[in-house]
């Protein structure tokens, strides 16, 4: 992954937000009818609800953290659901420490 990258998702509050909701997914979110909010992620649905703005806004945001590899996609019949790749952001984190 992209040092760059990581650091650009990471540049934008909502996309921050989006990520300290899903360390918690149960906390944040109300049950889902489709996928466990921990095992499978949260709904992108939900997220935007949450976050107060439309889909395709959402999307871009989710978009942008998958790419950095911060967020794993996983898709359950129409819907996309989000849960945090914990593995990918620990060595992330290592890989950013490094180079500070």
């Amino acid at each position: 992954m992209s040092i760059d990258l990581v650091l650009r998702a990471l540049a934008n509050e909502r996309r921050r937000l989006i990520l300290e909701w899903l360390k918690a997914p149960a906390a944040h979110f109300p049950p889902q009818r489709d996928g466990d909010l921990v095992r499978d992620g949260v709904c992108g649905v939900l997220i935007a609800k949450k976050l107060g703005v439309s889909q395709p806004t959402v999307s871009g945001h989710l978009k942008l953290l998958a790419q950095a590899g911060l967020l794993r996609p996983r898709r359950i019949k129409q819907w996309t659901f989000y849960r945090r790749d914990e593995a990918q952001i620990r060595a992330l984190k290592k890989t950013i420490l490094a180079k500070v």
